[in-house]
């Protein structure tokens, strides 16, 4: 079959070539499409159910919310397993899916039974979705840092500025932010003033809750025309607060001043940022949508930051604190470096001991081409351009090239001893038929030789870190390449 595949291609010599050249036009759009990231995303198919119980304790968010969640999700179709964590004021529900189930119908189906199963949790506990991102989405971090601005202005800016253009990004799931305090209106009440006044907690919430409102009315017709009645109620500084009546003694009214002291205040948080060791900065972090390009996500949060930052106020700039795409571009760079570095030294090699230029071409025309080919089977089977994937490929470089040097070398003697007959005897030889026939002589034995190096790599090829995930990237791309490798071998 070998054999017959050899002089076939060596008869087909055009057909060959058009065959290379649409492959090469194939692997091109491969490498252009296929998403670049650092490292391979083998994080699990799963769905993130986020519950707020403020103020309790993490037995009974566990009781009221957590254990009525786990309940409900395990019934969901392709559900392979339910984990959650409970602590105070939270809940955590992690649905994890069979690999083969979207993740955007998962979703879906988590929605629709969170719907169901809402109404019967506490009033208080509120219920969302985490983001539709994996446990490697983290692509860029940033801080916002102003020289004489505090760390809640500085968490503002980014809450009600940055992170709102960000998100808008294309391919960005969530924008958490982190460190810096969170501004709010607080109420400080002066337990003796309350007793003095005869006001109660419960008084003071309900008035502040009822004051800070907007109500709609009717349509007034004054002189043929409609006017819109409403009233606009909403807090907008602190004076407002002061002049809230909680109660009446003799008719008089009691603001709310009288009984506390209304400030603008940090919320309670329960962790910070620091950078470098030189103390607490705000910032953010992008989180990216699961099968997104890493790279091109990267650019464009990059871009439109470089949008927004005039927009900022004076002296508040935006830096980056971890930037995955070095770490793409360098694996990439190392990729190219080697494809470069083995084409010079067989390049050089087959020069000094064969003295053939064409020899040499012809070897270092099959690197790339095994290269492009192990690329258009990465992207038919999804995976990304990364670490372990581009590091089986590098690996790999250093056995496409023996194959074809043991047959030229095989072909070289042939001719050499074909060249010596005919000094000897005159006796003409077809050029063609004695590359042919050395080719065919050593093609078995290099195929199957490089089936060998392959079988080799089965065990790592067949790890399982997940179910219905069969193959690891390093061993795939690899084995593909080495395929590929001896394909080219015995074709060109």
């Amino acid at each position: 079959m070998i054999e017959r595949i050899v002089s076939w291609s060596a008869k087909h010599r055009v057909f060959v070539i058009a065959l290379f050249v649409l492959i090469s036009g194939v692997g091109v759009w491969a490498i252009a499409t296929t998403p670049l990231d650092a490292i391979p995303d083998l994080s699990e198919n799963q769905v993130i159910v986020l519950t707020e119980y403020m103020g309790q304790s993490p037995q009974i968010v566990e009781d009221q919310v957590t254990f009525p969640l786990v309940t409900a999700l395990q019934g969901l179709p392709g559900v392979k397993a339910v984990r959650a964590t409970s602590m105070f004021g939270e809940s955590f529900v992690y649905v994890i899916f069979n690999d083969n189930i979207d993740l955007y119908w998962a979703r879906s189906r988590v929605l629709e039974k969170l719907a169901t199963i809402t109404p019967t949790l506490p009033a208080a506990a509120k219920s969302s979705l985490g983001p539709d991102g994996t446990g490697v989405g983290q692509v860029y971090w940033y801080t916002v840092e102003g020289k004489g601005y505090d760390l809640g202005t500085l968490r503002a800016i980014q809450d009600w500025f940055v992170k709102l253009q960000l998100q808008s990004v294309e391919g960005v799931a969530e924008v958490a932010s982190v460190g810096g305090y969170v501004r709010e209106y607080q109420v400080n009440l002066d337990p003796r003033k309350m007793q003095l006044y005869g006001v109660r907690i419960d008084d003071v919430t309900r008035a502040v809750m009822q004051s800070n409102n907007a109500v709609g009315g009717r349509i007034v017709e004054v002189n043929g025309r409609e006017n819109f009645v409403r009233g606009q109620g909403y807090f907008a500084s602190l004076n407002d607060f002061r002049g809230v009546t909680v109660a009446a003694q003799n008719g008089v009214p009691i603001p709310l001043s009288n009984i506390a002291d209304i400030t603008i205040g940090a919320g309670p948080r329960r962790g910070s940022l620091d950078k470098n060791g030189t103390g607490e900065v705000t910032g953010g972090i992008v989180v990216m949508r699961q099968g997104e390009n890493a790279k091109d996500v990267i650019d464009r949060v990059k871009a439109r930051i470089a949008e927004i930052s005039p927009g900022l106020p004076n002296g508040v700039t935006i830096q980056a604190a971890y930037d995955r795409s070095d770490l793409i571009e360098a694996s990439v760079a190392t990729l190219e470096h080697t494809l470069i570095e083995e084409a010079i030294i067989v390049t050089l090699i087959i020069l000094i001991f064969l003295f053939h230029l064409p020899s040499a071409l012809r070897i270092v025309i099959e690197i790339p081409i095994s290269v492009l080919i192990a690329f258009i089977l990465m992207r038919m089977f999804g995976i990304t351009s990364n670490i372990m994937s581009l590091g089986g490929i590098a690996i790999g470089i250093g056995v496409l090239v023996d194959g074809s040097i043991v047959l030229l070398e095989n072909a070289h003697r042939h001719l050499s001893e074909a060249q010596a007959l005919k000094e000897r005897n005159g006796t003409e030889y077809d050029y063609r038929a004695i590359v042919i026939r050395s080719a065919q002589q050593v093609a078995r034995p290099i195929f199957f030789s490089l089936i060998i190096i392959i079988v080799s790599f089965l065990p790592v090829f067949l790890l399982t870190g997940q179910e219905g995930k069969l193959f690891h990237p390093l061993a795939f791309t690899k084995t593909f390449s080495l395929l590929a490798s001896a394909l080219v071998s015995i074709t060109l």
